[in-house]
């Protein structure tokens, strides 16, 4: 089972990420590295929010990534919802 985070950005966060970017990446790599992220970007055109792949279907483990996560205690992230994904291909 898959969880799927999406996350709405505030305006100008490719400008207003970068003080929390190196902390933010390291936070999604650890994530990645324990085989829990399998994916995550930002949506381009306009850069407006970011959808984050989660390898479990237990809520709370997304929940603490974002609860650590620098871009929300930050205040760039104005929103965000976690929705389960069943995949039937791929």
């Amino acid at each position: 089972m898959y969880s799927l985070l999406f996350y709405d950005y505030v305006d100008n966060i490719v400008e207003r990420r970068a003080p929390f970017r190196e902390e933010h990446l390291a936070l999604a790599g650890e994530m990645h590295e324990r085989g829990v992220l399998l994916m995550a970007g930002a949506l381009t055109e306009p850069v407006d929010g970011a959808v984050l792949v989660f390898t479990t279907d237990d809520r709370s483990v997304v929940e603490n990534f974002v609860a650590r996560d620098p871009y929300v205690r930050n205040g760039l992230v104005t929103s965000w919802r976690i929705r389960s994904w069943n995949v039937v291909l791929g």
